[in-house]
């Protein structure tokens, strides 16, 4: 066969701009085919109805995080930090309690504890943990919310702990898988404040776009496609081919898929993919939630909010002091439970903590109901962990998979994807170079 390209990368995300990168500089003919209009997957930097610029996807990182961290080394970026909270507010049913942000966290530290205390037993070495063991593919099997009743808390602990695994998970914790919650918390070695402050401090100054364009830039040697989706790849003994929406084909020794987990199903391959990882796909993992930037009259106070999983919006976090206002974020665990772009109805959801709140504007992006996503952050369903650890580490089809979804460290972040696009690379660029010898 003759090749068009060496690599075709489809989706142009961290995973697929950082393969992208690895590939050209090493000499390998490269193609990013990204069916949105713009690089960044599910991270968007971009300006906002609030009146300044601001994350609507993807936005944390940490040092604990060694990939993204390498990254913003190498390319001198600066992060800001989220402000020091005083106020928290949490929902017990209809019930409003107060405290400092510091008592919320107190109240949930034993449960918390509790439920992660055998993470660094369970997961030693949190970026090697598969083959799965026999241990961990029985608690594979178990929720979250599993664990949670597991417990015997009163009602403010158990909505409490509920409203945290439901934020972290991006949806119900019921489809949560325990393994995923160990897996973050081993990584950030079995303290679940320090992985808390991994999910939600420390940002880009000039948001994620600031590193996602210093990638692009070193990856300036690539093809990169926007506008253009993929329909179909046809895998042969000699290469594969990559059909696009238009009918365009594209001949490449090897392809990196590296779309969303949820919407993998949306790409013919032939042959076809594994059953195990097609029907993870079709089941769909955990996340299912919302994000809203809000913008409220005034200085409202550096303050956080919590409810449980039933909510419509279940966390709230002050961010920015601008011009006079306050800039907020705001998660729920379900999409199509409220329109994020209704001021009023985003209002009527925050005034349950707050009724003083008023807003003056909202902006959102709902990852979850856009076709070229179908998911927030990737987290996974019990029982999907063995199929997707044996598809991000399958080598004996042309076809990889790379993104965080499929990260053997950090998934869920910037970090995993990172990671996963360096592992990739690195993989096919010995491959090819040892055909060639």
């Amino acid at each position: 066969m003759t090749f068009d390209t060496d690599v075709v990368v489809i989706g142009g995300g961290f995973a697929g701009i950082t393969a992208a990168r690895e590939l050209t500089q090493r000499g390998v003919r490269t193609t990013v085919l990204e069916a949105r209009g713009r690089l960044g997957g599910r991270t968007w930097t971009r300006d906002t109805a609030l009146g300044r610029e601001l994350d609507l996807g993807g936005t944390w990182v940490h040092w604990i995080q060694p990939h993204v961290w390498a990254e913003i080394t190498r390319y001198g970026l600066d992060l800001i930090s989220s402000p020091e909270l005083d106020n928290a507010y949490w929902r017990v049913g209809d019930r409003i309690e107060t405290g400092s942000a510091e008592h919320m966290l107190d109240l949930l530290d034993t449960s918390m504890t509790a439920v992660l205390a055998e993470a660094r037993s369970l997961i030693p070495q949190p970026h090697d943990y598969y083959p799965l063991s026999d241990e961990l593919k029985a608690l594979d099997a178990v929720s979250i919310r599993d664990k949670i009743e597991d417990l015997d808390l009163d009602p403010v602990g158990r909505a409490l702990l509920d409203g945290m695994w439901s934020l972290n998970f991006s949806g119900d914790p019921s489809r949560g898988a325990y393994t995923q919650a160990l897996r973050w918390c081993a990584l950030a070695g079995g303290d679940w404040k320090l992985m808390f402050e991994a999910c939600a401090t420390y940002k880009f100054a000039r948001g994620t776009k600031s590193l996602l364009d210093a990638i692009a830039l070193d990856a300036q040697g690539a093809d990169i496609r926007l506008d253009t989706m993929v329909t179909a790849i046809d895998e042969t003994g000699d290469g594969v081919t990559v059909t696009t929406a238009d009918g365009t084909q594209l001949r490449a020794a090897r392809v990196i898929v590296t779309v969303p987990l949820n919407i993998v199903n949306s790409i013919a391959v032939t042959p076809p993919l594994d059953n195990s990882l097609t029907s993870v796909a079709a089941e769909g993992q955990a996340s299912t939630g919302v994000k809203v930037w809000v913008r409220v009259k005034g200085e409202v106070g550096r303050f956080a909010a919590l409810a449980d999983s039933d909510a419509v919006l279940n966390f709230v976090q002050y961010e920015y002091p601008f011009e006079g206002d306050s800039l907020i974020v705001a998660f729920g665990p379900r999409t199509g439970l409220i329109d994020l772009n209704d001021p009023r109805a985003v209002e009527a959801e925050l005034r349950k903590w707050r009724p003083d709140i008023e807003v003056v504007a909202v902006d959102a992006h709902d990852w979850a109901a856009d076709p070229l996503s179908g998911e927030t952050w990737p987290m996974l369903a019990p029982n999907q962990l063995d199929a997707v650890g044996g598809a991000a580490r399958d080598t004996t089809r042309r076809v990889r998979f790379a993104g965080s979804d499929y990260a053997r460290g950090w998934a869920g972040f910037i970090d995993g994807a990172i990671e996963s696009g360096l592992h990739t690379a690195r993989t096919i660029h010995t491959e090819l170079k040892e055909a060639l010898a």
